[in-house]
């Protein structure tokens, strides 16, 4: 085997194969849980919980909605990539004589020697 010269550290989905395992294993739990239907008694309050598949489609759902909701409220949330630099150089005014090298640093953070 040839070796790597590659001096990134590989994480654990790095791999695709990894990924592809972790799938199928979220895909088996999927299929389990909706063959224990078949097995768990439930007391149900409404007729509809007693539908084959009720709380998976249910669950799905609800995620959908989520997500839909999160990018419709996204439109009125989302902020510039630099919206808190510019919030921080209005704090600090800087002065007329002020260089770009001063504004920068002041946007930087602090500096620690």
């Amino acid at each position: 085997m040839a070796k790597q010269n590659n001096t990134e550290k590989q994480y654990l989905f790095d791999n695709p194969k990894n990924i592809k395992r972790l799938l199928y294993i979220v895909y088996a739990c999927c299929i389990v849980l909706v063959l224990l239907d078949f097995v768990i008694h439930r007391h149900v309050y409404h007729s509809w919980e007693s539908l084959f598949g009720f709380y998976a489609i249910y669950g799905f759902i609800g995620c959908v909605v989520l997500v839909l909701i999160a990018k419709w409220m996204r439109t009125f949330l989302m902020r510039d990539e630099d919206y808190y630099d510019r919030m921080e150089l209005k704090q600090h005014k800087p002065t007329e004589q002020a260089s770009e090298e001063q504004l920068d640093n002041n946007a930087g953070g602090k500096h620690v020697d």
